[in-house]
C-alpha cells in the first residue's frame, strides 16, 4: 500500500553500510535513522567521501544495507533479492542524473518512452502518456529532436519526463544541475519545486548550497552519519 500524506514514504532503521573485508573493511554509512514523509522535497549534502552516494544508492535501491531495515512505500526492501530490487526500482523510483543517460540514438519521445516499452505499456498509451509529460515540462516542442541538438536544460528536462512516466513514489535527483549553467539549472529546480507543488516526495543529492538552502529540508552527512537535519517533518 503506498504512503500517504500522513504517513512515511521511505524509513531508515539503523542502516549501515559496509564495504570490503578485514583489514580493508570501510563502514559508508554508520547506523542512519531517517523518516521521509509523503510529498517532502529534501537535500541530501555533505563533503565529498561524506556518504551521500552510498545513502542514494540505498535509498534508490540500487544497493542494499549491511545492517539495519529499509521501508520504501511500504514495502521492506532490505533483503530483497537483485530481481525484486529490480521491480521495485522500475515501480516506485525514478532517477535524474547529473549527466542525463540519454540514448543518443533515439528521440526525446523515444527517450521518454523507454521505461513504458520494457514495461510492455501498447505503444497508442505509450504516446499519449509521454507527450502529457513532455507539455508538462515544456519540451513537447522538441518531442522529435534528438539529445545532441538539445541545451544541456532541455536533455535535462527529458530526463525529468523520463523519470516520471511510471509515476513513482519517489524522485532521486543525483546533482541534476551539476552540468547545467545557472540559468538551465535554476529553470530545472524551478521544475523540481512545481512537481513538489503537485505533491511529488524528491531527494537532491546536491554541493551547491544556494540549492540545498532553498528547500524545505536539508540532512547533511559526515564519515557515514547525519550529523544535522533542518526541517524535518514529524512522522
Amino acid at each position: 500500500m503506498r504512503a500517504t500524506a500522513d504517513s512515511p514514504i521511505l524509513q531508515l532503521e539503523g542502516v549501515t553500510k559496509e564495504y570490503g573485508a578485514g583489514s580493508a573493511r570501510f563502514r559508508a554509512l554508520d547506523s542512519i535513522d531517517l523518516t521521509v514523509m509523503q510529498g517532502e522535497f529534501f537535500a541530501i549534502v555533505g563533503a565529498s567521501g561524506s556518504g551521500k552516494t552510498t545513502l542514494l544508492n540505498l535509498i534508490g535501491c540500487l544497493d542494499q544495507p549491511t545492517a539495519g531495515r529499509y521501508m520504501l512505500d511500504g514495502t521492506d526492501v532490505s533483503k530483497l533479492t537483485d530481481d525484486e530490487l529490480s521491480r521495485v526500482r522500475n515501480r516506485s523510483i525514478g532517477f535524474i542524473f547529473q549527466s542525463f543517460h540519454l540514448i543518443p540514438e533515439l528521440t526525446v519521445l523515444e527517450n521518454v518512452e523507454v521505461p513504458l516499452f520494457y514495461g510492455k505499456v501498447p505503444r497508442r498509451e505509450r504516446h499519449g502518456r509521454c507527450r502529457e509529460l513532455l507539455d508538462a515540462v515544456g519540451m513537447s516542442h522538441r518531442s522529435k529532436y534528438y539529445p545532441a541538438k538539445l541545451s544541456g536544460g532541455e536533455r535535462q528536462r527529458t530526463a525529468v519526463a523520463r523519470a516520471m512516466v511510471n509515476e513513482p513514489a519517489l524522485l532521486l535527483a543525483d546533482e541534476p544541475t551539476g552540468n547545467l549553467d545557472s540559468t538551465n539549472g535554476a529553470e530545472v529546480m524551478a521544475l523540481f519545486h512545481e512537481l513538489h507543488r503537485q505533491g511529488r516526495t524528491i531527494a537532491v543529492v546536491t554541493h551547491n548550497p544556494e540549492i540545498s538552502g532553498a528547500l524545505p529540508r536539508e540532512v547533511e552527512l559526515r564519515d557515514g552519519r547525519i550529523v544535522r537535519q533542518r526541517g524535518a517533518r514529524a512522522s
